[in-house]
């Protein structure tokens, strides 16, 4: 679906390298770009065999994974309004290749500019070229942050920090949410997060429910987090 004004401002906005490119390059971008819209579980993004395009979230949120050999699947990060994928643009970018894989994590609408205009763009412009170095540079530093979690953080302590971090996300102590996705999303069974959910259940921590998940001791849960983040930096 083409642009119409409100998303053409939307996407001046959020590009940091709108006003430094040159009249025609603007209107090839707009004249390129289009809206696509995705529900809740649906892919933007399935491994090396795609390359889209750079996604800019609307609204939504957009969920970046890898799978294990075995199927096991871990959240890389995130993105939510305004947040731009480069991971769905990858092929352009030399000696990077990542099979990751991209899907909505809700109903997520986004504006799409395709890889054969960003391409242009990153090579014609420095100033998308630098943007696009930054954005590469912020998400590895996401990934490196996720990898060290994994090798160096307890498992409580890892899972106190995803339900503080799900909180702020939700904007409330009750988590719309179920141990299947906590483990897609933490890289663990679902047998895991279920023994460690009850772990804290019985500590008076959380409550459990079907489909989701309500935060009874909000400090307790974040100073295992904070312990989590200390723990990291000794």
């Amino acid at each position: 679906m083409s642009l119409n004004a409100s998303d053409l401002t939307f996407l001046q906005q959020s590009l940091p390298f709108w006003n430094r490119l040159p009249e025609q390059e603007k209107k090839l971008v707009e004249s390129s770009a289009s809206v696509r819209s995705y529900q809740a579980g649906s892919s933007l993004h399935n491994g090396s065999a795609d390359c889209t395009g750079l996604f800019i979230v609307k609204s939504g949120q957009i969920r970046t994974f890898i799978l294990s050999d075995s199927g096991r699947e871990i959240t890389l990060f995130r993105l939510f309004e305004r947040d731009i994928c480069i991971f769905s643009a990858s092929c352009m970018l030399k000696n990077i290749r990542f099979e990751v894989f991209i899907e909505a994590a809700q109903d997520s609408e986004t504006i799409l500019i395709p890889t054969a205009v960003y391409k242009e763009l990153n090579h014609s412009s420095i100033a998308v070229s630098n943007y696009t170095n930054q954005l590469l540079s912020s998400r590895f530093s996401d990934v490196v942050w996720l990898m060290e979690q994994i090798l160096f953080m307890s498992f409580d302590r890892r899972l106190a920090s995803f339900l503080i971090e799900e909180s702020a996300i939700s904007g409330g102590d009750i988590l719309p949410t179920t141990h299947e996705e906590i483990a897609k999303n933490m890289g663990t069974a679902r047998e895991v997060v279920t023994r460690m959910l009850r772990y804290f259940q019985s500590e008076g921590l959380v409550r459990l429910s079907r489909g989701k998940i309500k935060i009874l001791k909000r400090k307790k849960l974040e100073a295992l987090s904070v312990q989590a983040s200390n723990s990291d930096k000794n």
